[in-house]
């Protein structure tokens, strides 16, 4: 084949597949709502199981329930008639994937299946199988034709069965009223999940690693608070410990261009009054916006009575995984 020629069939593939899966909307019909229905009053678990491909679609799926709030498990259909069938219990919703509706090791599932009398879902293309008449559910995930040239290798119809069991999990997690935390509380070790769940007050700079001076304090003393605890920035307090101001590294630079007489300097002549805060109950997402928002690098962190409690730095915030929405 020609370079031209490869790249006209993996465009014709990307069509075949794209039209596989639009052609599959008009199957969300009342089956679609039914065994949303049951899944969701299901007080078991959802247990998928399919054969070769159909199988490797099933375990996507089950992933994809269960990261949005579906409790999900993989059967394998030649384990199950092996003692692994131990796994289903009377309260779990089993859905059998099956292209043609025919395939031998799911069929010899079913009696045992209904044995249990567990509700049966039907993932197939062929609505006239022996398994469609089986189940209690119908999810038609025909295709007109696989993208693989001689209509053998399971293409368009593994495409299509995937967007199926998405369907089902986004209905799902609507229908639960699964929400952005919950997304959080399952994916913990992400940088989403940091995103949606860390807190200011797990990660902020806390006790004697604060940089702070009083507003008396000399020039030469501010620039070693500011350098001997690495952040770039001291807090300004008064004589109760409130704050008053904030000075940078920056602040210092700018002095010492506009004058070298900065002996009797204190830190009230320096600082910048009414500084950036934010209370540590805040998501550290929000800190990080906030400091996207005002092009500021530390964010001092106050208690009710504006005493600083902590700090944070944009870097620390990139080093954890947190990125700017």
């Amino acid at each position: 084949m020609t370079t031209d020629e490869i790249i006209l069939k993996g465009k014709e593939v990307i069509r075949i597949e794209a039209e596989a899966v639009a052609g599959l909307e008009q199957s969300i019909n009342e089956d679609f709502a039914k065994a949303v229905e049951v899944i969701s009053e299901c007080k078991g678990r959802v247990v998928l199981t399919g054969m070769g491909k159909s199988g490797l679609i099933g375990r996507k799926i089950v992933a994809t329930l269960n990261s949005t709030g579906t409790a999900a498990i993989y059967l394998h259909p030649t384990d199950a008639l092996h003692g692994d069938l131990g796994m289903v219990r009377k309260e779990d919703v089993v859905i059998l994937i099956s292209k043609s509706g025919e395939t031998d090791e799911i069929k010899k599932l079913v009696p045992m299946l209904k044995r249990l009398k567990v509700k049966l879902i039907v993932m197939s293309g062929n609505k006239h199988s022996n398994l469609t008449r089986e189940g209690d559910i119908f999810l038609n995930i025909s295709v007109k034709e696989e993208a693989c040239p001689h209509d053998l290798a399971p293409t368009s119809s593994t495409t299509a069965t995937l967007a199926m069991g998405d369907a089902l999990s986004v209905a799902l997690l609507l229908k639960r009223g699964f929400t952005a935390e919950d997304f959080a509380y399952l994916h913990p070790g992400g940088s989403l999940g940091k995103r949606l769940s860390l807190e200011i007050k797990e990660i902020m700079i806390k006790g004697e690693k604060i940089p702070v001076v009083k507003e008396e304090t000399l020039f030469k003393d501010v620039v070693f608070e500011i350098t001997s605890k690495r952040l770039g920035t001291t807090c300004v307090v008064n004589k109760k410990g409130v704050l008053t101001g904030i000075i940078t590294d920056g602040d210092l630079r700018r002095l010492l261009e506009r004058t070298l007489d900065i002996k009797d300097l204190r830190a009230k002549d320096i600082m910048t009054n009414n500084p950036k805060v934010m209370k540590e109950n805040y998501l550290a997402s929000f800190a990080l916006q906030q400091m996207e928002n005002f092009k500021i690098t530390t964010l001092i962190i106050t208690d009710d009575i504006n005493k600083p409690i902590g700090i944070i730095h944009l870097h620390d915030l990139i080093n954890l995984g947190l990125q700017p929405r």
